[in-house]
């Protein structure tokens, strides 16, 4: 480990050659390589480990990963990424907090996020994507991260929430450096963290100041079991929806356009079978298990083990659903993507009580943006003089798809 003499709070890491015993989320070969990487460590064992963020450990098998998320007594969410162990952390509930308390968080946001109320968003999600796609009328190529992936989940939490969509590169910005720098350097965690809520609270006070009907005023005024819930927790569930909810489908779209561009095959059965719904849907679940995005973690609190390997309170916990996802023992062909794959029990979502409470927003915005796209450049394919950088650490996508449109 090495500090970097011109920032004390940077933590610098050499480049990982044991992705047993010395892995690294940030490395630069997480990015393009993590399949690989997993699918590597789980033929050596079921749990890797490192000293890189103080002492942390990464299970690659589904019976791993789906003990330490469904085990809430020997651990906990009061950490759910990997850094430094005195890295600033800030609540986002109900993510970051544990049962009991965790219920009343939950219960709070998921009326805003049940399937009849996404379900309403379905029209003007179409049109917002055909609107993006229109821009691109006349052009022989494009970058569909920056024109297309990236627009459509601000827009989708924006109009959920009530956030002001003119603050989208804000928004990015916070999450760029939330993901990729925050975790090695505690300076910008906690610049990041007061940039949010001196935002964010202003938004809150407005709301109480000049009421709306959107959730916003709801978290203003948010109560649970009749008694007003703290501003800081306010604060965190806004949070939330802006680190979790932006990001991630940013990534699983990007994902899902970057696959596509290269296998022109499986686009053409799409378009073939406009109205299956039925293949439509288990393509876009395919592209959530094969490219999974979102990786979690925890806070060892109890003394016990995971698939034979002791873990001690105090140690990290990286929890790799898109590594599970990989684990031949839990999906047949896992090293395949199947567009038709029937038995698709994924957890790109999550597992326990923290499975993702947007998951239906994340899944409706995830197919439109195929769909409109797909139906709209059915030839389009992957410019391969340009190099596709993938995002690394918790949330891991393509930050760039350049594309040749050839419509």
């Amino acid at each position: 480990m090495a500090y970097d003499a011109a920032d004390t709070d940077q933590v610098d890491h050499e480049p990982v050659t044991d992705w047993v015993n010395d892995w690294d989320w940030l490395d630069d070969q997480w990015g393009s390589n993590a399949i690989d990487i997993w699918n590597q460590v789980r033929e050596q064992c079921p749990v890797a480990s490192t000293e890189r963020y103080g002492r942390a450990f990464m299970p690659v098998t589904m019976e791993g990963v789906s003990a330490v998320a469904n085990d809430t007594e020997n651990y906990s969410s009061i950490w759910v990424n990997v850094s430094r162990p005195d890295s600033p952390r800030a609540p986002a509930p109900p993510i970051t907090s544990d049962p009991p308390e965790h219920h009343g968080h939950r219960r709070l946001l998921l009326p805003w996020f049940n399937p009849k109320k996404v379900a309403e968003m379905e029209g003007v999600m179409r049109q917002y994507c055909r609107d993006l796609i229109a821009k691109l009328d006349g052009s022989d190529t494009a970058e569909l991260s920056e024109q297309y992936s990236q627009n459509i989940p601000v827009f989708g939490i924006c109009h959920l929430t009530g956030l002001p969509e003119s603050d989208a590169d804000l928004y990015r910005d916070w999450i760029s450096r939330n993901f990729q720098l925050g975790p090695k350097n505690n300076a910008v965690k906690l610049e990041i963290m007061h940039e949010m809520t001196e935002n964010i609270s202003a938004i809150l006070q407005d709301r109480l100041d000049t009421p709306r009907d959107d959730m916003l005023t709801y978290i203003a005024n948010a109560e649970i079991d009749d008694e007003p819930v703290s501003w800081d927790l306010k604060v965190g569930y806004v949070r939330l929806q802006i680190i979790a909810g932006i990001d991630t489908t940013w990534s699983a779209i990007g994902s899902g356009l970057w696959h596509f561009a290269q296998h022109p095959e499986q686009v053409a059965q799409l378009v073939a079978v406009e109205n299956d719904h039925m293949l439509w849907n288990t393509a876009s679940e395919e592209v959530l298990r094969y490219y999974a995005p979102v990786t979690m973690a925890r806070k060892v609190i109890g003394e016990t083990e995971v698939s034979g390997c002791p873990v001690h309170p105090g140690d990290q916990m990286l929890l790799t659903f898109p590594a599970a996802n990989h684990d031949p023992d839990a999906f047949e062909d896992a090293d395949q993507f199947q567009l038709d794959r029937a038995k698709n029990r994924h957890v790109a979502f999550g597992l326990g009580v923290h499975r993702c409470v947007g998951s239906n927003l994340a899944r409706l915005e995830l197919l439109v943006a195929l769909q409109e796209f797909l139906r709209a450049f059915p030839n389009y394919s992957l410019d391969t003089t340009k190099e596709t950088v993938w995002a690394n650490g918790q949330v891991r996508g393509p930050r760039n798809i350049p594309v040749l449109l050839n419509k």
